[in-house]
């Protein structure tokens, strides 16, 4: 049996059991952290690389010759140098579907707080408000139905599907958009068809070329004033300066993200210097995913990556 060297452990976060890991390898190393300069040290006798967003690149491929595969901790690849990979005959394995349930109820939950613009009334409860009130309920926001309300989601994957399906458990009318930079091709309608007639966008697609600031400021001029934007997919499919200056000016009624082009935001983001303000906004730390059950399947899966990897050798 190969051994293994889990090079960023903490990443999963708090009581996660690595024992299904550690059965299907000889020996588990595990290190809660590490540079791309301590992975090169920390794998020098692995046969197998777990990792989660420690970059692995060609300059490290060329000093791990015993390196056999590599398994990502999660959906996305991209801190992994996957042409140098291939040529060097390293199988890359990463975990997909393992956060459904996770991320599509914080996608509705995101939703659900937009609707009834819990930002802004949690603030002015906090600011004394109701207390002072002349009457016995605050409702100086007009909040939102969801039920009969047209949902835009961008995305028909398994997670995108899971949330439509929540969605119209609330009596919501989903429609799927076509993908992205592939319109001509698709029987569904395109977004930019559908967004006049949108009350919310929900965004569950990958960043690519395609995608990138999807949403931008003429796709948000086309929007209702009452639309609710939500993106728990990557940073950058949609252009958050100017969905922030369409919040700030009315022209859309909220928005929520679950994620930001760089993460974590250390030179700061005007999103985040926005929550002073009294708008309809939401910021979640990119923990869309971080249930227990979701982290603990993230182990499982890896497990059966390695052990599907052992059987095909």
């Amino acid at each position: 049996m190969p051994n293994a060297v889990i090079l960023d452990a903490e990443s999963l976060g708090p009581q996660i059991d690595l024992t299904a890991i550690r059965q299907s390898v000889s020996h588990l190393e595990v290190f809660g952290q590490s540079t791309s300069q301590q992975a090169r040290e920390r794998l020098a006798n692995a046969d197998i690389a777990i990792v989660n967003k420690v970059v692995l690149d060609a300059e490290t491929f060329n000093q791990l010759p015993s390196l056999k595969l590599i398994c990502v901790l999660a959906t996305g690849l991209n801190n992994i140098d996957l042409e140098t990979a291939n040529a060097r005959g390293i199988a890359v394995k990463n975990v997909a579907a393992y956060g459904t349930a996770s991320v599509s109820q914080h996608t509705l939950m995101l939703m659900l707080t937009l609707a009834n613009r819990l930002p802004l009334y949690q603030r002015d409860v906090a600011a004394g408000a109701w207390q002072n009130s002349d009457f016995f309920c605050l409702q100086h926001y007009p909040t939102m139905q969801l039920s009969d309300k047209h949902l835009v989601m961008v995305g028909q994957g398994e997670l995108g599907s899971e949330v439509a399906r929540l969605a119209e458990a609330l009596g919501m009318r989903v429609t799927f958009a076509a993908r992205p930079g592939n319109e001509a091709n698709d029987a569904r309608p395109s977004l930019d068809d559908l967004l006049p007639e949108a009350d919310v966008i929900s965004l569950h697609c990958p960043l690519n070329d395609a995608t990138h600031h999807l949403i931008n400021a003429g796709r948000l001029a086309m929007a209702k004033p009452s639309l609710m934007l939500i993106n728990c997919a990557r940073g950058g499919v949609i252009d958050e300066h100017a969905a922030l200056s369409a919040l700030r000016d009315g022209h859309i009624g909220g928005l929520a993200v679950d994620v930001l082009p760089n993460e974590p935001p250390r030179e700061g983001h005007p999103l985040l210097a926005a929550l002073d303000e009294p708008l309809n906004l939401v910021v979640t730390p990119h923990n869309a995913w971080i249930t227990p059950e979701a982290r603990q399947n993230i182990v499982s899966l890896t497990s059966e990556n390695i052990q599907q990897w052992q059987a095909n050798r």
